[in-house]
C-alpha cells in the first residue's frame, strides 16, 4: 500500500466523487478507480457503496477513511517534528532515579531545564539502582541515577556526587546520644533496609560479613516512606546518605559510622550503543554543568 493511494482515496471521500478526485489530483479517472479497487484487493473489503451515480463509505471504508487520515497527518507532521527534536523544542525524556536520594535537587534542576525547554516533558520513575540499569539497557529509560561502580562496558557515566553513608535511629534508641559508632557496635541491632534491587542493600549486608556477623534484617522494602515509618515507631535502625538527612523528622537522628567504606558514589548513566538525540544530549551537557544534586 502507498501512501498516494491513501491520499487517492482520501480525496475521493472528502469530494464524494472519483471524477472530482482525479480532476483535482491532475490524474485520470480510470487511475482512481483502478486504486480504489487495488486498495479493495489488498485489504479484502469493499470501501464504497455504489447507488445510481453516488458513492457512500462501507463501514469498512469508514474505518479504513479514519487510519488514513490519522496516518496521512502523521506524515505531513515530520518534517515539523524532527525540527523540533533536533532544534530540542520538544521532546520526552524518561529518566530512573532511586528512591534513597534528595529529589528536591533533582525537582529544582529540572524546573530550570524546563524553563528554558517548556515543551520538554519528563517522566521520572523511582527504583533501586540494580532495576535502572536493567530498565535502561533494555530501552525502556533513557538514562538514570545510579550507584557506582557499574559496567562501563555497556554505560557512560557522569559521576556527580560522593557521599557518607550515616547511622539513623530514633532520638530515644539507646545509641542516639552516640557521635561516632563502630559496625561492631550493631551487632545486635534490627536493621531495616531497602530490598535486594538497590546496591545500598548489597554494600551494607557485605559491610557486616566483613566485620563478622550477618546483619538481622527484620523489613526490606522498595519506599522511604515505609523506612520513614518505621524509624518513627523505633522500630529498627537504617543506613542512609547524608545528602537525605534534611528530609528526616527531627524525632530522628543520624550518627557517623567509623569504616572508610560506608560511602557510595552517584552517577548519571545511558547506554553506550545507543543513538543519543538532541534532546539527550543537552540534558546531559546541562546536567554536567551544573553538577547534579550537588549545589
Amino acid at each position: 500500500m502507498e501512501l498516494r493511494h491513501m491520499k487517492y482515496f482520501v480525496e475521493v471521500v472528502n469530494l464524494k466523487s472519483m471524477t472530482k478526485a482525479a480532476s483535482k489530483l491532475f490524474i485520470t479517472q480510470p487511475t482512481i478507480s483502478n486504486t480504489i479497487k487495488l486498495l479493495e484487493d489488498e485489504l479484502n473489503v469493499t470501501l464504497f457503496h455504489r447507488f445510481k451515480n453516488q458513492i457512500y463509505l462501507t463501514d469498512a471504508g469508514e474505518a479504513f477513511f479514519f487510519q488514513c487520515k490519522e496516518m496521512l497527518k502523521m506524515y505531513d507532521n515530520i518534517p515539523n517534528d524532527l525540527s523540533n527534536l533536533l532544534e530540542m523544542k520538544s521532546g520526552h525524556l524518561k529518566i530512573g532515579i532511586p528512591t534513597i536520594i534528595n529529589i528536591r535537587k533533582l525537582i529544582n534542576l529540572i524546573s530550570r531545564f524546563h524553563e528554558s525547554y517548556p515543551n520538554v516533558t519528563f517522566q521520572l520513575f523511582e527504583n533501586g539502582s540494580k532495576k535502572i540499569e536493567n530498565d535502561i539497557y533494555y530501552g525502556d529509560l533513557d538514562m538514570g541515577i545510579t550507584v557506582l561502580p557499574t559496567d562501563t562496558k555497556i554505560f557512560s557515566t557522569f559521576s556527580f556526587l560522593e557521599e557518607s553513608l550515616k547511622l539513623v535511629v530514633h532520638k530515644n534508641h539507646k545509641l542516639a546520644d552516640k557521635n561516632l559508632i563502630d559496625i561492631e557496635d550493631l551487632v545486635n541491632e534490627e536493621f531495616i533496609l531497602f530490598n535486594s534491587d538497590f546496591y545500598l542493600n548489597d554494600k551494607i549486608i557485605n559491610i557486616c560479613r566483613n566485620h563478622g556477623f550477618n546483619p538481622n534484617v527484620i523489613f526490606e522494602t522498595t519506599q522511604w516512606s515505609f523506612i520513614g515509618e518505621m524509624l518513627l515507631n523505633n522500630m529498627g535502625i537504617c543506613v542512609l546518605p547524608e545528602g537525605i538527612l534534611e528530609l528526616l523528622d527531627s524525632d530522628l537522628t543520624a550518627i557517623n559510622i567509623n569504616e572508610a567504606s560506608m560511602k557510595w558514589e552517584l552517577a548519571l548513566i545511558w547506554r553506550k550503543d545507543t543513538i543519543v538525540d538532541s534532546l539527550t544530549k543537552n540534558w546531559i551537557k546541562f546536567i554536567q554543568e551544573n553538577f547534579l544534586l550537588n549545589d
